[in-house]
């Protein structure tokens, strides 16, 4: 019966892959037939196309009905241009098709960094679950390249002590994208200088690139577009779920000044500083991925595909119930259930504030869960709480029995 029981585990795991990737491409599929928009695949379409005309007007044009600028360093806009080479309808299925593969990619890294050891029917699980997360799902809808980003990383993160250019990947992906130079920030806060230098280097070699091939753009962006925060997106939408969102919507204000600023700081401190004290590498990876998340001025939903690494990390220290309550929370998609049509963002009732900011009010608990349940003094003030309350429980049983007696 043993034996039956382990040989049919592997078999149930195929079968829940299956059903769940079943699943994902029969909604993929009615979504195609509803053409499914992918809009940030056209606007890279739209960058490629800038360039292969000179890039002279790689930051004026928007395109699709929402009206989406440019918003990459010009190096990512010359990644971009095979996109422009090839019809829509092949471009979306590559997306499609490319990140679908990345999410397995994820996968294996995510392992790798929390040092799980995963077979084939496991791998292939968790790949088809994780399709359904709502980072990695509005990644593939959308045609984002955020899955593509993370991957970089966490394989430059992960490769050997020692290995020959480890660092390039990081600093690629922040040529690309920016935010992922806070990874630069985190090598030199653990001591990794060298690999510290060579991602700057890779960094610096990106924007010699960029302004190498497309001068004028690279003053443009460089100069001016950096700068226009408010070419991104709204910041007060749920779509955004970094703090600034969490307190522009809290406050019901577009524009929370230094309410947000003050914070974004102190989590940025606190957050690097965490990263500097991480007893394990796969805390000060999360904690400097998640550090970037919060105080970016915008995170859309579909940037925290971090949150597969972390479900990663949190199974392989047995901490099975916070693993479970992520993947619920990344997969419930609350933001989208409260009411969030033109400015209503901003009118929410406080009952539904944590409704429209699920992942910083989530990662933020188990930080700072973490921390405490960490405190060297944590068990000792427990006992003192325990033994005070129940000094005061005495002390009133004994005052109730004086007036009995006085009675």
């Amino acid at each position: 019966m043993t034996c039956r029981s382990h040989s049919a585990t592997p078999y149930g795991l195929l079968a829940i892959s299956l059903l769940a990737f079943t699943a994902f491409a029969a909604f993929i599929a009615l979504s195609v037939h509803q053409r499914l928009p992918m809009a940030d695949a056209l606007v890279y379409r739209a960058e490629g196309e800038a360039v292969l005309r000179g890039g002279a007007d790689l930051y004026g044009f928007t395109v699709t009905e929402w009206q989406l600028p440019a918003t990459y360093p010009p190096f990512a806009a010359l990644l971009f241009v095979p996109a422009a080479l090839i019809p829509v309808a092949v471009l979306k299925a590559a997306f499609l098709v490319g990140n679908a593969l990345l999410v397995a990619v994820l996968i294996h890294l995510s392992a790798r960094l929390a040092g799980l050891t995963l077979g084939l029917p496991v791998r292939c699980a968790a790949t088809a679950l994780a399709l359904w997360l709502e980072p990695v799902f509005q990644t593939l809808l959308f045609g984002q390249i955020n899955l593509a980003l993370a991957c970089l990383i966490l394989w430059d993160l992960t490769r050997p002590s020692g290995a020959r250019w480890k660092g390039v990947a990081i600093g690629v992906a922040a040529g690309i994208k920016l935010t992922p130079a806070i990874f630069i920030a985190y090598l030199l806060l653990r001591g990794r200088l060298r690999e510290a230098c060579t991602a700057t280097a890779a960094f610096a070699g990106t924007v010699a690139v960029g302004v190498l091939t497309l001068p004028s753009a690279s003053l443009d962006f460089w100069a001016r577009r950096l700068y226009e925060t408010d070419r991104v997106g709204k910041a007060w939408i749920v779509d955004n779920q970094s703090l600034q969102g969490l307190v522009a919507r809290a406050l019901g204000t577009a524009e929370p000044g230094p309410a947000w600023a003050l914070p974004a700081a102190a989590v940025a401190l606190t957050g690097l500083w965490l990263t500097a004290r991480a007893a394990r590498e796969s805390h000060a990876v999360l904690l400097t991925a998640f550090t970037a998340l919060l105080i970016s001025p915008i995170s859309w939903s579909h940037h925290w595909v971090w949150c597969v690494p972390l479900i990663a990390v949190l199974v392989a220290e047995g901490r099975l119930r916070t693993a479970w309550l992520v993947v619920v929370v990344f997969t419930a998609r609350t933001m989208w259930l409260v009411p969030h049509e033109g400015a209503l963002d901003l009118e929410l009732p406080w009952w539904q504030q944590a409704l429209a900011a699920p992942y910083p009010l989530l990662v933020l608990t188990i930080v700072c869960g973490s921390m405490i349940s960490r405190c060297p003094n944590h068990s000792n003030h427990s006992i003192q709480l325990i033994h005070s309350i129940e000094q005061t429980g005495k002390s009133v049983c004994a005052s109730r029995r004086f007036r009995s007696a006085r009675r």
